[in-house]
């Protein structure tokens, strides 16, 4: 089993671990620390050893920060933790905010902190993100001091370290394109910018740059590594030595110098005189210590990598759909399991659930990993965005409720992510609705046309506006980027409320996930993963124009939808995307399963 269900986290952590970390700050003469959630490779899933954040505070969200001071905390978290926070942290010891307004660094600067000490750990902190704390401690009063050693790592006794997974080559089958191909690609790129060199402090441009995958971040199969590319196409790759093999090397060939990773700074000083290439947004303040003490001259600007990883090459996509097609077959036997009088009766629990769905999708071809841990909520449960069940919150999927099962798998020809809501028993009519509203939401963000040149910032309230019309709305965005067996969140595109000036291109996939959710009631989101394709011509229309394919194969709950609500185009989508699912997953499926399905997927 992937997922374990133990309980993690919560008050007790905190309540332990906050006198370990005041006391080295007392020891560094510090009134004040800032806890990022970002490792030093700014990852959002993290390895054991470097989730300082929950290990401080209790809370173990995949987005958060905190200050600590010597008589009190305060931690902030987005709008798809903030359930999960009331229940985690303890409140006679940490008080909590919005991360994203104030947020950390428009609070902190709110405060009178005249004459104190703030510190702060450059390994972890990006070089964007130091900016601003120091204009915001600074607007406090305070002093930002860099840290030679991190508070929380001198008091954390038994810290994992990190780890030593062997990194493995990712074929050309699944990469469509050879690294050879990419790194000159990208040299193209760098020499336009006039930079002799560029710093991949991320692993998962790293993995992509190089057809590299690996196992050092659960979920995401991201070998732990940096790199420089230079502008002739060579580059070096670090690595620690224990995660070399001899396929690897092979793999890589002669342009590509394989390094021990501590020899990183030093070969980071031969860079002295050059003009280096760095994103500021992804990189941490260490590297441009290292940088400026040389004598580099730092070209800011985006990875270029993230774009070219984000659109998906035709062998990426043709994986992709393969892969959902396997996905899909899992989720049927799930779904069919769900409608069951065992279930529909009410004795089953979440864990019980997510270890079934996890069960189908071991049944089926070539599952490497989860894409993350499942988030199976059944009644209020559901209505934690981000939700992971442990044996002390477990729930029945009691009868009358609804029951919120987000899920994903890694397969080496693609990453899966999905949601369904299901009835258990017979919903209430106000289920029905919103459930409706949510349903319209999602299927005017898939059936959109768009020209080009148009960010997902310009799509999002398409899926929420069906809500808005009833004063609702959920907090969290509409849709993600999404790897080709890499992180389930992957940038640069996302469809939120959030201004995002990156367009959305062919090739590029991305969540569908509009949401409702009832505090101490119940949850409801429907998300499917779909991608940018080129649309067909529109007639007498005077542009091209750009729209979505889905690629999540797995039926609606037609017990929750209402169908006075739909209009006869919103109608049509559903009987034509049941239709689709039906006939791609026929010939993956049992007879009983397919029996099941077609019923599930009969027309409205």
């Amino acid at each position: 089993m992937r997922q374990t269900y133990e309980e993690t986290g919560g008050p007790a952590i905190g309540r332990s671990n906050l006198p370990l970390v005041r006391a080295q700050m007392k020891a560094q003469k510090l009134d004040g620390l800032y806890v990022p959630h970002e490792d030093a490779y700014q990852n959002e899933y993290l390895p054991n050893g470097s989730d300082r954040l929950a290990w401080a505070t209790g809370f173990t969200g995949s987005a958060g920060a905190a200050f600590i001071f010597t008589k009190s905390a305060i931690v902030f978290v987005d709008g798809r933790y903030t359930e999960q926070a009331k229940s985690q942290l303890d409140g006679r010891l940490f008080a909590s905010a919005d991360l994203g307004d104030p947020g950390p660094f428009g609070w902190i600067s709110t405060q009178n902190l005249s004459g104190q000490t703030i510190g702060y750990d450059p390994n972890l902190v990006s070089i964007n993100a130091l900016r601003r704390l120091e204009k915001s401690v600074t607007a406090a009063g305070a002093t930002l001091k860099a840290l030679s050693e991190n508070p929380i790592d001198a008091g954390w006794a038994g810290q994992p370290g990190e780890p030593l997974t062997k990194v493995v080559p990712h074929d050309l089958e699944y990469a469509g394109q050879s690294h050879e191909t990419k790194r000159k690609q990208i040299a193209a790129a760098l020499k336009k910018s006039g930079a002799d060199a560029l710093i991949i402090p991320s692993p998962a441009s790293v993995a992509w740059l190089f057809n590299i995958r690996g196992g050092d971040v659960k979920c995401t199969p991201l070998p732990l590594g940096r790199a420089i590319l230079h502008a002739d196409g060579g580059a070096e790759l670090f690595l620690r030595p224990e995660k070399v093999t001899d396929a690897l090397m092979s793999h890589l060939g002669d342009d590509i110098v394989v390094r021990p990773v501590n020899e990183l700074e030093r070969r980071l000083r031969k860079l002295s005189g050059k003009s280096v290439s760095i994103d500021p947004s992804i990189a941490t303040a260490w590297f441009a210590n290292v940088l400026k003490d040389c004598g580099a001259r730092m070209i800011e600007e985006d990875d270029p990598i993230s774009l070219p990883r984000a659109r998906k090459n035709t062998v990426e996509i043709a994986g992709s759909k393969r892969a959902h097609i396997r996905d899909g077959a899992a989720l049927v036997r799930f779904l069919k399991w769900l409608d069951s009088e065992e279930v529909q009766s009410g004795s089953v629990t979440e864990i019980e659930a997510s270890s079934k769905l996890e069960a189908c999708r071991e049944e089926g071809q070539g599952l490497k990993d989860l894409s993350f841990e499942s988030i199976s909520g059944a009644g209020p449960n559901g209505a934690i965005v981000h939700y992971r069940v442990n044996e002390k919150t477990n729930r029945n999927l009691a009868t009358g409720s609804l029951f919120l099962i987000d899920s994903g798998g890694q397969y080496l020809d693609g990453t899966t992510d999905v949601t369904r809501t299901i009835a258990i028993g017979e919903p209430t009519q106000e289920m029905r609705e919103r459930y409706t509203m949510v349903l319209k939401g999602h299927i005017a963000l898939s059936r959109i046309r768009f020209p080009k040149g148009t960010t997902g910032s310009a799509l999002d309230a398409l899926a929420r506006m069906y809500l808005w019309e009833h004063g609702l709305d959920y907090d969290h965005g509409t849709g993600h980027g999404v790897g080709s067996y890499l992180g389930v969140h992957e940038g640069p595109q996302r469809i939120s409320k959030l201004p995002n000036s990156v367009a959305l291109e062919p090739g590029m996939i991305v969540s569908n996930e509009p949401g409702y959710y009832k505090p101490g009631g119940y949850g409801i989101r429907i998300e499917n993963l779909q991608f940018v394709t080129e649309a067909a011509d529109i007639p007498g229309g005077e542009r091209p124009m750009l729209g979505f394919e889905a690629l999540t194969l797995a039926p609606l709950d037609r017990r929750l939808i209402e169908t006075g609500m739909l209009s006869p185009a919103e109608w049509l989508w559903v009987d034509d995307y049941h239709k689709r699912v039906a006939t791609i997953l026929a010939d993956r499926l049992v007879a009983a399963e397919h029996e099941w399905l077609l019923k599930a997927c009969a027309p409205l």
